[in-house]
């Protein structure tokens, strides 16, 4: 659990069966199911969408345990014959899915899939031609109720058919047919003396099971960089597309040279995705990332850390971080709006900005009108942040606000997107504040200041700080060749990307830093997709 845990963006939920699994693992099975149900379900607004307990899921109005008792003629005929037929409105799909898994690794039954709108299509003919060796059932839910029952009078009457008629496909449907297919598959099981939960597994099947497949399946070859490959995303130059890959690796190899060669003398980081795991809740940076921070720091170097958050990140780094180094760390909070150091009190200007007054009401409309926002917040004179409810991808909902603000006569270009919510910036806000701070005021050339973040392509949060000359993306670069490029390799994001740069920056001297290396090895540099 330690490595899930560590995952960016991933929050460790640990639920364990009361007792061992077996052979076809129908306890892990339910357990997930109840659980990606109930979760959706507390999406959804509707945390009792599910039962208290199994006893309350019905099928065909009936209990599942009422429904087994009138099958068991059914089963006695279908485990005589060997065979069985399994026609499904596509909508349970996965019930059927899973009965057949279970009937065939448990060499139970012969079992075969018929999508029940497809059925005509030949399927008819093994109850035209074999009558004798086969049963159907059918897995139906309201819409498709109608064709089944005009197909079902139309079958030879020496077919013997079962319906598992469902009242639809919520969750709770389909647990119930989960549950009423897997008691079925106990019940073959008991006509055929055998324990599906604890075949005997031949030698030969272990030997399947444990064949090494990287031994006998080679390795993809060696294909395009994930440098390369992640401004061919951003890009949007996918198949079908031809790709002139000359121009892609020479402007790669040129970035590179010119990283390489080049010193400098201040960094300038997002935080959110880049310092810290881009989650929802807040957490200082890891202890690897502060120590090397506190590297730069104690090397001089001037180190920038710019978010679209305010004072809670003086807090987090207050944990991890004393007081010396915090003086020595700039902030460009509120996307660049305040500037200061990490110690200072955060000093929020009194005055409202008429923009930033509009969004707020532009916004407060829409979620009036059911857009999932779950919290609007107005920070005068800085910008406006909205917060999507768990689950919506905010690249999507930024459309959505930018489109009423358009209606609305307003401008998007000061309107941008983090992995967390959407920020729309008072005019004149931008977290190239920051890097102009450390130019005028430490006197620092332009081009000695590096720049980190991971929202790299408009409308990405990130886009004024990978913009600049010498910047590196830990997820999204840029869509500009010359500048913003994804160079860690391709598994690493986020902060494990960000980690791969830092172990790579060298302290040369008076405050001065260079990339020791930056070359990717073979296996690091090839695309994984």
């Amino acid at each position: 659990m330690d490595g899930v845990t560590n995952l960016a963006d991933v929050s460790a939920h640990v639920f364990e069966l009361q007792e061992k699994d077996g052979y076809l693992a129908t306890n892990s099975l339910l357990l997930d199911a109840v659980l990606v149900a109930r979760a959706y379900s507390e999406l959804d607004g509707n945390p009792a969408a599910l039962p208290p307990t199994m006893d309350q899921l019905r099928i065909g109005g009936q209990s599942i345990e009422e429904w087994l008792e009138a099958a068991h003629g059914f089963i006695d005929e279908t485990t005589k014959r060997g065979a069985i037929v399994v026609t499904y409105s596509p909508l349970l799909h996965p019930i059927a899915a899973d009965f057949e898994s279970k009937l065939s690794e448990g060499a139970l039954l012969h079992c075969q899939l018929a999508d029940l709108r497809s059925f005509a299509h030949g399927r008819h003919l093994w109850m035209a031609e074999r009558p004798d060796d086969i049963t159907v059932l059918a897995l139906i839910e309201p819409s498709l109720e109608g064709l089944w029952n005009k197909m079902k009078a139309l079958f030879p009457p020496a077919v013997p058919t079962l319906s598992m008629p469902l009242p639809g496909a919520t969750p709770r449907d389909l647990i119930a047919g989960l549950i009423g297919q897997m008691s079925l598959v106990n019940l073959v099981a008991k006509n055929l003396g055998k324990d599906p939960g604890q075949p005997d597994v031949p030698q030969f099947g272990r030997d399947l099971y444990y064949i090494d497949l990287p031994e006998v399946i080679p390795p993809p070859g060696a294909g395009i960089s994930s440098a390369e490959q992640s401004k061919y995303d951003v890009i949007g130059a996918r198949w079908p597309s031809r790709r002139r890959r000359g121009d892609m690796t020479r402007a790669r190899d040129a970035y590179v040279a010119s990283l390489k060669e080049q010193n400098f003398q201040a960094i300038v980081f997002d935080y959110d995705g880049t310092l810290t795991a881009s989650q929802r809740r807040t957490a200082p940076p890891s202890e690897p990332v502060v120590t090397q921070i506190k590297r730069l720091v104690d090397a001089g170097v001037r180190v920038g850390i710019a978010s679209g958050r305010g004072d809670s990140i003086q807090k987090e780094l207050a944990k991890v971080f004393s007081n010396d180094t915090l003086e020595r760390i700039l902030l460009g909070l509120y996307n660049g709006g305040w500037v200061g150091p990490a110690s200072a009190p955060l000093d929020v200007p009194e005055g409202t900005v008429e923009f930033l007054s509009h969004v707020t009401r532009i916004a407060q409309k829409l979620k009036s009108l059911g857009v999932p926002i779950e919290r609007i917040k107005a920070t005068h004179p800085y910008q406006v942040s909205i917060r999507f409810r768990d689950g919506l991808p905010t690249d999507q909902m930024w459309f959505v606000v930018a489109d009423s603000l358009r209606q609305a006569g307003l401008t998007t270009s000061t309107m941008f997107s983090s992995k967390h919510s959407v920020d729309v910036l008072a005019p004149g806000v931008s977290k190239t504040a920051l890097i102009a701070h450390i130019i005028q005021n430490d006197r620092v050339d332009p081009h000695q200041v590096l720049t980190m973040g991971d929202q790299g392509a408009w409308p990405g949060n990130d886009v004024s700080l990978l913009e600049h000359r010498f910047s590196l993306s830990v997820d999204t670069p840029s869509r500009r060749l010359d500048r913003g490029w994804k160079l860690a390799p391709g598994h690493k994001r986020d902060v494990d990307a960000t980690l791969w740069y830092l172990e790579r920056f060298q302290a040369v001297e008076n405050g001065i830093f260079r990339f020791s290396e930056i070359e990717q090895s073979a296996s690091e540099s090839t695309h994984a997709g």
